[in-house]
C-alpha cells in the first residue's frame, strides 16, 4: 500500500528543534503553515542573564497574547498542541552565557520553561570549547558541574556547535539522553561544523539523537542543495546508529533567503565573522538558500513527500518528523 504523504504529514507530530528564525516572532505563522506541532525558538545563549530574562519575558507574553501557542514543559504539552491545533514552543538556549557563573540560574531558567541548553556556540566559554576553537580542550570543572545540574533540573544537554572533546566529555558525564539538536554527519559533507561518527554514536548510546540541519553550507558544497542531499544526511545517521536516533533541527534563521535581502545578509555576515562567532571556513558568504523544496518552514510538507519517495517506511518517517524527539523529551522532561 502506497503512503499518502499529505495525510501522513497532517497526522504526524512534527518538531523542528532549532528555530532561530523566530527572532522574528511574526514568522511563527510560517511554521504553522508548514504543519509544525512544536518549534524551538532560540530564546537565549549569547547574552547575559539580564538580557536573557527580557527575552524570556517577551516570549511568555507572546504565548499569552496569541492564544494559539503552548509553552512546552513536558512531552504531553506537545501532544496537547497537536490535539488542539495549536503550536508548542520549546525554549532553547544556543550557548551558556545566560548561566554566567551561577549554576542556580539553570534551575531558574528551567522554572521559566527552558528545556534545552546548548553547551557552546563555536568558541570557548566557561563550560568548554566550541567546535571552531583553536584548541580542543574538554569540559571545564565548571562545565562538569553544569552538566550535573542540568541533569538534576531535567534540562536536555545539547552538544551542537561544541568541540569534539567537550562533547565526548559531556556524553560521558551526563546521566540523561544527550543530543546534537542540529548537526550533520561530516562523512556526508566535510565542514568543521559537521560532526564525526564517534559523536553521532555517542549521542545514540546515551539515548539521544542527531537533528539534521538545513543550513546549506552544512548540507552540501552546492549553494542551492537539493532536498535529496538533505535526506542523504538523515539516511546516513539512520544507517549508522538506527532510525530511532535521527530527527529534525533545520535551523532556519533570519539571515537566509528569502527573509533577508542579499545586501543586508552580507552586512550581517561580515559583522558575525568580525565578532569571531563564525569563521569563513565553516560559513561561506551569503546568500543562503535552504534545500530546494524546503526553502522555508511553510514548505515542510515537501520533506514528508520526499521521505516517502526515498522509500522510508511510514513508521520511520513519523519517527524522523517528531516521535524521536518525543522519546527524548519524555525521558528527560517527563511524560
Amino acid at each position: 500500500m502506497s503512503v499518502d504523504a499529505k495525510e501522513l504529514h497532517a497526522k504526524s507530530i512534527i518538531i523542528d528543534a532549532v528555530c532561530p528564525l523566530l527572532a522574528r516572532k511574526e514568522l511563527l505563522d510560517d511554521y504553522r503553515k508548514g504543519g509544525l506541532t512544536a518549534v524551538a525558538p532560540t530564546v537565549g545563549g549569547f547574552a547575559n542573564a539580564a538580557a536573557t530574562m527580557r527575552s524570556l519575558g517577551e516570549w511568555v507574553k507572546l504565548i499569552r497574547d496569541r492564544g494559539d501557542a503552548i509553552l512546552v514543559r513536558r512531552a504531553a504539552d506537545i501532544e496537547e498542541a497537536k490535539r488542539t491545533n495549536k503550536i508548542g514552543l520549546i525554549f532553547h538556549f544556543q550557548g551558556t552565557e545566560p548561566i554566567e557563573d551561577n549554576l542556580d540560574l539553570i534551575d531558574a531558567y528551567k522554572a521559566l520553561g527552558v528545556g534545552i541548553i546548548q553547551l557552546a556556540y563555536n568558541v570557548k566559554n566557561r563550560i568548554g570549547d566550541g567546535c571552531e576553537e583553536r584548541t580542543d580542550a574538554g569540559l571545564s570543572r565548571f562545565g562538569l558541574k553544569a552538566i550535573a545540574r542540568m541533569n538534576e533540573a531535567r534540562v536536555i544537554v545539547d552538544c551542537s556547535h561544541t568541540g569534539y572533546r567537550t562533547t565526548m566529555d559531556a556524553f560521558e558525564a551526563s546521566t540523561a539522553p544527550t543530543v546534537f539538536s542540529h548537526a550533520n554527519p561530516r562523512n556526508v559533507h566535510g565542514t568543521p561544523r559537521n560532526i564525526v561518527d564517534e559523536q553521532i554514536k555517542a549521542a545514540a548510546k546515551s539515548g539521544g539523537l542527531t537533528g539534521i540541519v538545513g543550513f546549506p553550507a552544512f548540507v552540501a558544497a552546492d549553494k542551492r542543495p537539493t532536498i535529496d542531499q538533505y535526506i542523504d544526511h538523515v539516511s546516513y545517521v539512520a544507517d549508522l546508529v538506527g532510525i530511532d536516533h535521527v530527527s529534525l533541527g533545520i535551523d532556519y534563521f533570519a539571515g537566509q533567503a528569502p527573509y533577508m535581502p542579499d545586501d543586508e545578509a552580507t552586512t550581517s555576515y561580515e559583522a558575525t565573522i568580525a565578532s569571531g562567532r563564525w569563521s569563513p571556513k565553516a560559513y561561506p558568504p551569503p546568500p543562503y538558500h535552504y534545500p530546494e523544496g524546503i526553502e522555508t518552514p511553510d514548505r515542510l510538507p515537501n520533506l514528508t513527500a520526499a521521505l516517502v519517495r526515498r522509500g522510508f517506511k511510514e513508521a520511520d518517517i513519523r519517527k524522523v518528523l517528531g516521535e524521536n524527539w518525543m522519546r527524548v523529551y519524555r525521558a528527560v522532561w517527563g511524560a
